[in-house]
């Protein structure tokens, strides 16, 4: 089957159709259709790869940046990863039907409360291709129909990813829309009678344009401002390997840190070799008047740093007096994504992790680690900042609200 090029309203209508099948559609059905994606995209690599060429190419030309020529690119080991996370899908536990809570009232009647699907969802993403399967394969596990909007940057890729996976769906359970621009885009947010819920995935550029125009309930995967905060009681050459892989081992993703905080009383030891190291891996570096007294070279930070998703080379760093400064900082700053304190005292770790408000906080450990499927997903549709009715990396169980199952035996109310 073809993906439609039909009006959003069809599309959507054709979702809102399809959800209902999908709901009752059977685990191995499922699976065996996730399993024929996956060996669709490795048999059609070559020409997964030349539509990401043609994107690749219009990229570089509309002159984007490193980090979204990163987000765009397909390789042959990306598009084996993308199908493998398709049959660790696959292999997940089926969430539909699953009972979350079961209890008999004294008049008789058993009450289950069950996963359901939500239905159609809309996925909106910007220079993400892979998003393309992975949320079309979420989507299909879960029971939902899915539409998605990539944006044009990634036009012919997701056309041609879309097309893979639709074709072994059943009808009308992935619709792509694409081509239209921010009408189109308001077209989908209101289509509140046949959409269940919009997740967009992209900057705070995408989130303040939907916020404006949608009637469909949204879950926001948005931007990551991360922090890594290192305190008095850190084990330096920790800190330092964890402040370098959530900066450079992939730094255009909303996964990577973007500030580097060091307690005072540490700052001295830590700084002058971290910063090096930074610096020598590549990272411009941006700092308060306590850092820049340690190293000259690093650019002073304005108040606009501090605040700043910069997915590049770009790295702000301030020096702060306690735990409690650091939790003020983040909180005021950051986006409620992933923050991670390196510490070897268990009060300054329990005060960071109930005092910061982010969807996942670390202690010891990179923030690089906020995914789907390196938190056992499968993958993820995005990561959500919010706190309602999801929040971090959203997978199967996250597209599913429930439903309270009611049996008796001929039972009336009095």
């Amino acid at each position: 089957m073809a993906v439609s090029v039909a009006s959003v309203t069809d599309i959507c209508r054709a979702a809102r159709a399809a959800s209902r099948r999908l709901a009752t559609l059977p685990t191995a059905d499922k699976d065996a259709a996730l399993h024929r994606i996956a060996d669709a995209l490795l048999a059609r690599t070559p020409e997964i790869l030349e539509a990401n060429a043609r994107d690749l190419e219009a990229g570089r030309e509309n002159g984007l940046s490193a980090a979204l020529l990163d987000r765009l690119l397909l390789d042959p080991e990306r598009i084996a990863a993308i199908a493998a996370q398709v049959r660790d899908i696959a292999a997940l536990p089926d969430p539909v039907g699953e009972v979350l809570d079961g209890f008999r009232l004294p008049n008789g009647l058993d009450v289950a409360k069950t996963r359901t699907p939500l239905g159609v969802v809309a996925v909106v993403y910007e220079a993400r291709p892979n998003v393309t399967i992975d949320a079309a394969a979420l989507c299909l596990k879960s029971g939902n129909a899915i539409v998605l909007r990539g944006s044009s940057s990634a036009a012919h890729s997701n056309a041609v990813l879309a097309s893979i996976a639709a074709a072994e769906a059943p009808e009308g359970a992935i619709g792509l829309v694409a081509g239209g621009g921010r009408e189109e885009l308001a077209d989908l947010a209101t289509q509140d009678e046949l959409v269940d819920l919009i997740i967009p995935r992209g900057g705070e550029g995408l989130k303040k344009a939907l916020t404006a125009v949608a009637t469909v309930p949204m879950i926001f995967a948005a931007s990551g401002n991360c922090h890594v905060y290192v305190d008095a009681d850190a084990d330096l050459d920790v800190a330092r390997d964890i402040i370098l892989n959530a900066k450079t081992q992939r730094p255009g993703v909303c996964n990577a840190a973007e500030t580097l905080l060091v307690h005072r009383d540490v700052a001295g030891a830590f700084l002058p070799g971290a910063l090096a190291a930074l610096r020598d891996a590549g990272v411009e570096l941006r700092g308060d008047a306590h850092v820049r007294a340690l190293d000259r070279a690093v650019i002073p930070a304005t108040d606009e740093d501090w605040d700043t998703e910069y997915l590049a080379l770009v790295l702000a760093v301030g020096v702060v007096d306690s735990v409690e400064d650091a939790i003020d900082h983040v909180n005021r700053h950051g986006s409620g994504h992933s923050e991670a304190i390196v510490t070897g005292a268990y009060a300054a770790a329990r005060a960071f992790e109930l005092g910061v408000d982010a969807a996942c906080v670390y202690v010891n450990a990179s923030t690089r680690f906020t995914d789907g499927g390196e938190f056992g997903f499968g993958a993820e549709i995005g990561n959500s900042t919010q706190k309602l009715h999801a929040r971090g990396p959203i997978g199967l169980r996250e597209l599913c609200s429930f439903k309270y199952v009611v049996r008796g035996d001929g039972h009336v109310r009095a």
